[in-house]
């Protein structure tokens, strides 16, 4: 039995951070970092059942081409992804009045949708980036067992000794995405690539306002790293922790970005609203299809 200390229930048997209840999540859940893209998504649905939200966890599940969706806003960040993946997990595979792990495991597809900076010249602004590897510069998945089962270990090898990575840092881990999505998602107009997850928007993304960063030339050392084949494309700040956590459950994983500046090009579309809207019904479609 888990211990009530480490799977909080609410009063009225809804999960702790998520106020959601396992009769409520699809197995298809499409996760997005701004809650208000929630309600831009659920627009688009048929059949609604609920809209329910606690801090910037906002959740709603409804329908698109008769298939049922679960939308699930995650704010930014790995450290919310850690909340977001457990606790759609436990929904589906623990026992929330026993505490007991479920005798059949639920497998739960996950899509992220989200914003990125390009890290190539070759990435034009408003392209879709489907990360088929994602580095994680954060750190979560190396607080887990047998997070060496799931990693590519020689690109992380081949990556620490490129950028000569400093003792000081967090060890960064990399996981591939589904492979099952991937077929789904990825078509004449999506780009594949690999991304990076940063514990933060300006310093580790190498961006620089009033304090210097510890390693200046990071951001070149990224863009000209290559291994078998596969460049780093892009920066964001959830998708290895999805990675990592949706390995390790048994979950399928996958994270598609629109490019909105271009690190290398110096290049933003501040307006990128109608491209965003593109993404999520094209996201919606094939993921029904």
């Amino acid at each position: 039995m888990i211990k009530s200390s480490e799977l909080i229930i609410n009063a009225d048997g809804s999960i702790f951070h998520l106020h959601l209840k396992p009769e409520q999540i699809a197995d298809n859940i499409i996760l997005v970092g701004d809650p208000g893209r929630v309600e831009l998504i659920s627009s688009l649905l048929t059949d609604i059942e609920f809209q329910v939200s606690n801090r910037e966890f906002v959740s709603t599940t409804g329908k698109y081409n008769n298939q049922r969706i679960t939308i699930v806003s995650t704010g930014i960040g790995t450290d919310n992804i850690d909340i977001v993946v457990n606790e759609l997990d436990a929904l589906a595979n623990i026992n929330l009045t026993t505490r007991e792990i479920n005798p059949v495991h639920r497998k739960l597809n996950f899509v992220r949708i989200g914003t990125s900076g390009g890290l190539q010249d070759y990435l034009p602004v408003n392209s879709f980036v489907i990360s088929q590897k994602a580095i994680g510069f954060d750190g979560l998945l190396n607080f887990y067992a047998n997070r060496d089962s799931v990693s590519d270990l020689p690109f992380e090898d081949a990556f620490r000794k490129h950028t000569g990575w400093g003792k000081q840092q967090t060890s960064p881990y990399v996981i591939d995405c589904s492979e099952l999505l991937f077929t789904k998602m990825h078509k004449d107009d999506t780009i594949a690539g690999v991304t990076i997850s940063a514990p933060g928007f300006y310093g580790p993304q190498g961006r620089v306002l009033r304090l210097p960063l510890a390693d200046p030339l990071l951001n070149e050392k990224v863009e000209s790293f290559t291994y078998n084949g596969h460049k780093i494309t892009n920066f964001e700040m959830e998708c290895s922790a999805i990675y990592g956590l949706s390995k390790l459950l048994g979950h399928e994983a996958l994270t598609i970005c629109l490019i909105i500046a271009n690190r290398v090009k110096k290049d933003a579309n501040a307006d990128y609203h109608q491209s965003m809207e593109t993404l999520i019904t094209t996201v919606l479609e094939r993921l029904t299809s």
